[in-house]
């Protein structure tokens, strides 16, 4: 068994001092004990806080960072513009290269303070659009890729079968995506067999990609492919599919949803950037999880979430790297809380009498993910997954603080370097604020993106 000290540790009751947690072979945390004094056996940390799950990562994308920063033929670019160049990339890249990145990605979340990667896979097939002898074995490569990082793992296959809501054909670059609902169910079943031999913490989900990409009238059939897992989805995400979804349904996307779904806790929707505002505290009270992912939001013009509408509702939300042009939770943080500043002219608004702004975000980030990744985690409390960060009191903007100005020095003039350890299920993966294996998994992504990337 290991035993963490910290002299400061954020519990689920709040802050406390001389904290002791011990955790099992397995990797969930046995006992929390604060007024502790340390022992010599004990790893010593200076604050020890719940490492939250990055809830939404396309890991492929990595590779793509500051490849899309010109303007395109069109006058204007958007994320329809992105997309398309996203496509082309897709042409060439292959099983090898997928686990490659996935794994640098994995290791750059954890370094970030993330124990675990909620992957949103929906690479499937060969280039040509043709399946793999194994239908998992995209899949199987992100499982591969976790087992080298110790990352916790929660795999969500993406069903993809039209080109929008009028059921037009998948174009050219969708080819890797599709499948019909049988070759979805039987893409689920081996992804299930290809992540047998992952610790017991890992866990998978199914993940209809949009209303624009599946027959709505499928999505309870969906998840009743894995039932009582995580389900995740894009959903109003830009103006363009709000109006498609609107001309197509007679309802917004969120409207339509709400109408025709029984939403649940198990449900993390994507993104919420183009949401009105009696839909935002009525779907904030239906129990889902808002999937955000404020950096990538920002890079593609999608919108600015409604987080003060959605919390003073009671919402949840998590926080996820998406596209992984950055892959920061400080950053993802701070861009969630500033993009509400500058549209409301406002600071501090997600603050509260009782929690700092750093503090309710990463709290309710780190709860709100855990849900979302279907992962009893998000609170250092008894009989959780061992999800722990560690940060460096040493560094320059933490040295002498107390409490909540913890994160919010994390939070608004923070980065990854405050991070010193992280642990997934117990499994002490980042130490001294580098992976264990960085340097091998480096190498392997260098190799893997060279050609993907020369000339470019």
């Amino acid at each position: 068994m290991l035993r963490i000290w910290a002299e400061q540790a954020l519990l689920a009751e709040g802050w406390r001092k001389g904290v002791a947690v011990t955790l099992s072979p397995e990797g969930r945390i046995l006992s929390v004990a604060a007024d502790r004094a340390p022992d010599q056996r004990d790893r010593r940390v200076g604050v020890l806080l719940p490492a939250p799950a990055n809830c939404h990562s396309h890991a492929f994308q990595r590779a793509m960072a500051g490849l899309s920063e010109r303007r395109g033929a069109e006058d204007t670019d958007s994320f329809w513009t992105w997309r398309h160049l996203m496509y082309g990339f897709l042409d060439r890249i292959t099983p090898d290269q997928v686990q490659a990145i996935a794994a640098f990605v994995q290791m750059e979340m954890l370094e970030a303070g993330f124990a675990t990667n909620v992957e949103f896979h929906y690479l499937h097939h060969r280039p040509d659009g043709g399946a793999y002898d194994d239908p998992a074995e995209m899949g199987a490569r992100i499982a591969a890729a976790a087992e080298e990082t110790g990352i916790g793992l929660t795999l969500l296959p993406v069903a993809y079968q039209f080109g929008g809501l009028d059921r037009r054909p998948l174009g050219a670059g969708q080819r890797r995506f599709g499948n019909d609902p049988a070759g979805f169910a039987r893409l689920v079943e081996a992804t299930a067999r290809a992540m047998a031999a992952l610790p017991g913490d890992a866990v998978l989900g199914v993940a209809p990609h949009s209303l624009r990409a599946v027959d709505p009238a499928t999505l309870a059939d969906l998840a009743a492919l894995r039932p009582g897992a995580p389900i995740h989805m894009h959903l109003a995400e830009t103006l363009a599919e709000v109006a498609e979804v609107e001309a197509a349904l007679g309802r917004r996307p969120v409207e339509w949803l709400m109408d025709n779904v029984a939403l649940s806790a198990r449900w993390c929707l994507i993104h919420l950037t183009q949401m009105a505002s009696h839909e935002t505290g009525a779907l904030a009270r239906s129990g889902v999880v808002a999937g955000l992912c404020p950096l990538t939001e920002a890079s593609l013009g999608d919108g600015i979430f409604d987080g003060t509408g959605w919390l003073g509702a009671g919402g949840a939300i998590a926080l996820g790297s998406d596209s992984n042009i950055r892959i920061s939770l400080a950053e993802e943080l701070r861009q969630l809380d500033t993009s509400q500043r500058l549209r409301d002219h406002s600071r501090a608004a997600l603050a509260t009498a009782t929690r700092s702004t750093g503090r309710r975000l990463f709290e309710d980030a780190a709860t709100g993910a855990a849900r979302a990744a279907g992962r009893g985690a998000g609170r250092i409390e008894a009989g959780a997954w061992g999800d722990l960060m560690a940060l460096d009191m040493t560094h320059v903007d933490l040295q002498g603080l107390r409490g909540d100005t913890i994160l919010d020095s994390f939070a608004f003039a923070g980065d990854s370097t405050m991070v010193a350890d992280v642990w997934a299920a117990g499994r002490h993966v980042v130490q001294g604020g580098r992976h264990i294996h960085r340097e091998a998994i480096s190498a392997a992504y260098r190799a893997a993106v060279r050609p993907l990337r020369d000339g470019a």
